[in-house]
């Protein structure tokens, strides 16, 4: 097919819904976009009062969000007269990680099957699930014991948020799944298995995006730690690596065609290329028209932070991010993520935990909060919190960390901790810039993307000034969706390579937010007080923190002076 003519279809997989955007491959003009949220559990999360580090996610969901959503993209898109089903060249996936599913040898997940239909041990273990901590810090202890390499591209550390964490807890936990399951397979790989009947764990098409990042996987070790380091944790632990086909591969490659089951279901034809899977945030970076020297935030309910270099480039490992990884961003370039474990969630959690009902009802809460907390200069009011309400992803990568608030007084009010909570969520932001930049990674502009900066300029203004750099928007309001299309256009065949297909298809908004250097200068001293908290609370030196309090009374005296 000419690259002048046709479309591509993104599929993006989030934390509470799915999402399904039409896009022109031409010009990369969204034609068409619908959604739907996960019918189980609270907006699409099953948890446990019982253990507030469960996040579970029922697999029938994923089957049913493809074809709901992706049907209705289609019959939107038909009002276009440019549109027809078959013009569509390819379809792409992305869906959040690390979240693995238990399945049979069928591919068929446990949660879906009468021994262990709607339990949650069976279920997907959703990003956000930390129950694995302790696992977690077991898989980086004997990694460091025994000399093996394999945290040196994750950071250091493993997390509780990844791969071998959660299969490894299932283990110890839940043995009665953990006898059941043939293979642990992560969604972005499960997604396209499914829509292109590629059941088989020992034959799907495996993402380098979601092994490299979340499951140790690199070429200098010819793929996942070996048999003896993944035994030595859990005896038969490694059988998933056996049944884990090499090599993992790029998004621009094929995962398989669409089949006949999906075609008649969505009303596209049987076919259609399908590209193989990523996670969420790597993809939105693509979809923000990512490249080297560019730092994409993709902020929702977490932030995840992606950057690109030649593969040639001889970086340095970097302690405390999340993983440098070969070609798991854009074919050809080395792929760096780090990021932060809740920045949405921290907001929606003083909204719907904490703030009075006088600022709106719930769901006006943040607009009436936000409204009242930009009308507060930078200091004024005397706190500030830490961003830890689940857990440091990145530097620090410690799980058990929790949040903080510092300052308070009893004439303290909601506005003020809102702000303080943005406030801090920019300072961790900033945290993640100085370490990429400290091992030689220059950042020349950041570009921001997803629901926060869509909906939000006072965040996108605290992040300008706090970070003391202009912030930029991506032209989508569905950055990770249009990812997705992306890679569908480059395996379609529409576009020869993703920067070819990036060019033309992605950009950003006219409005910057650039620093104010009065808010800088406060900022500065905040951040300072910020980062004695960070240390000392983080196991990073020990700073003394009997200054903390009377520094920020002094800061926001001088704020309120200004008045």
């Amino acid at each position: 097919m000419p690259k002048d003519t046709g479309f591509s279809i993104g599929i993006d997989f989030g934390t509470n819904s799915v999402r399904a955007l039409v896009v022109d491959v031409p010009s990369g003009e969204e034609i068409a976009a619908a959604a739907w949220t996960y019918a189980h559990g609270e907006d699409g999360i099953i948890t446990d009062p019982r253990q507030p580090n469960l996040a579970r996610q029922h697999p029938e969901d994923y089957e049913e969000g493809f074809v709901r959503t992706v049907s209705q993209a289609v019959r939107i898109a038909g009002a276009n007269r440019r549109f027809e089903p078959s013009k569509v060249v390819g379809i792409g996936i992305d869906t959040t990680g690390s979240t693995p599913l238990p399945v049979d040898r069928h591919g068929r997940p446990l949660a879906t099957l009468d021994d262990f239909r709607d339990d949650p041990a069976a279920m997907a273990r959703l990003w956000k699930d930390h129950t694995a901590h302790a696992e977690a810090a077991e898989i980086s202890e004997r990694a460091l014991a025994g000399g093996y390499p394999y945290l040196s591209k994750c950071g250091g550390r493993y997390s509780s948020e990844w791969y071998w964490a959660k299969a490894l807890h299932c283990e110890r936990h839940n043995p009665a799944v953990a006898h059941a399951t043939f293979a642990w397979v992560e969604l972005c790989d499960y997604v396209p298995a499914l829509i292109t009947g590629n059941h088989d764990p020992r034959t799907m098409m495996r993402s380098i995006c979601a092994a490299g990042h979340k499951a140790m996987y690199h070429p200098s070790w010819e793929g996942l730690p070996c048999a003896e380091f993944l035994d030595g944790l859990s005896p038969g632990l490694s059988r998933f690596r056996e049944r884990f086909r090499h090599p993992a591969l790029p998004s621009d490659r094929l995962a398989g065609h669409l089949s006949d089951r999906f075609a008649q279901r969505t009303g596209l034809p049987a076919g259609i290329p399908v590209a193989v899977g990523a996670l969420d945030a790597h993809l939105g970076a693509v979809g923000a028209g990512i490249g080297p020297g560019t730092l994409v935030k993709i902020m929702g309910t977490s932030t995840c932070d992606c950057m690109v270099a030649p593969l040639d480039d001889s970086i340095p490992d970097i302690p405390g991010v999340s993983g440098i990884v070969p070609e798991s961003v854009i074919p050809g370039m080395l792929g760096i993520e780090a990021g932060q474990s809740a920045v949405g969630d921290i907001f929606n959690w003083f909204v719907n935990r904490v703030a009075p009902s006088g600022y709106g009802l719930r769901e006006q809460m943040h607009a009436g909060l936000t409204e009242a907390a930009s009308k507060l200069r930078p200091g004024e009011s005397g706190l500030v919190a830490l961003d830890w309400h689940n857990g440091n992803r990145n530097v620090l990568a410690d799980p058990l960390l929790s949040g903080l608030i510092v300052g308070q007084t009893l004439a303290t009010t909601p506005p003020e901790i809102y702000r303080a909570l943005i406030e801090a969520t920019a300072f961790g932001a900033r945290k993640i810039i100085e370490r990429i930049e400290e091992y030689g990674v220059s950042i020349e502009r950041v570009v921001n993307c997803g629901g926060i900066p869509e909906k939000n300029p006072l965040v996108m203004q605290i992040y300008a000034d706090v970070c003391n750099r202009p912030m930029q928007i991506s032209r989508s309001a569905q950055t990770c969706a249009l990812g997705a299309a992306i890679f569908g256009a480059v395996v379609g065949g529409a576009h020869a390579d993703v920067p070819a297909a990036q060019a033309a298809m992605t950009g950003v908004k006219e409005t910057t937010y650039c620093p104010d250097p009065a808010a800088v200068q406060v900022y500065e001293a905040l951040y300072r007080i910020y980062s004695a908290l960070h240390d000392a609370f983080g196991s990073v030196g020990s700073p003394r923190l009997d200054r903390v309090m009377k520094d920020l009374i002094a800061i926001r005296q001088h704020a309120r002076a200004d008045a």
